[in-house]
């Protein structure tokens, strides 16, 4: 008496009925696709290419803030001799440096 029943709005749509339910659903994932997926991949890639770019001399941040100079790269090893200080070296482990930090042009003074 007071729950009237529920009927089908449209039993006769078949596959379009489907596709059309399922269009939100995949513009989303397009949407999450070129926004987020594919950005963090260009992001990764520039990344792994800095990191096997690595050479003596270049001065680097570490993931825990720490800023040093390369002085010898280990071909085959994962790690890295930085110099933190004078006459103080680390090997770190490439995967843990997050930038190089490149030196400004001589001709790029502020004003």
């Amino acid at each position: 008496m007071f729950i009237s029943p529920a009927y089908a709005q449209d039993v006769t749509g078949g596959a379009s009925a489907i596709v059309m339910q399922l269009m939100p659903l995949l513009l989303i994932f397009v949407v999450f696709y070129f926004l987020l997926i594919r950005p963090q991949q260009k992001k990764m890639k520039d990344h792994r290419s800095m990191l096997t770019s690595l050479k003596r001399g270049d001065r680097v941040v570490t993931a825990g803030g720490i800023v040093g100079e390369i002085k010898s790269v280990k071909e085959g090893s994962d790690e890295v001799e930085v110099e933190i200080a004078a006459n103080v070296r680390v090997n770190v482990v490439r995967g843990t440096i997050s930038t190089v930090i490149r030196p400004e042009a001589a001709n790029d003074t502020k004003r």
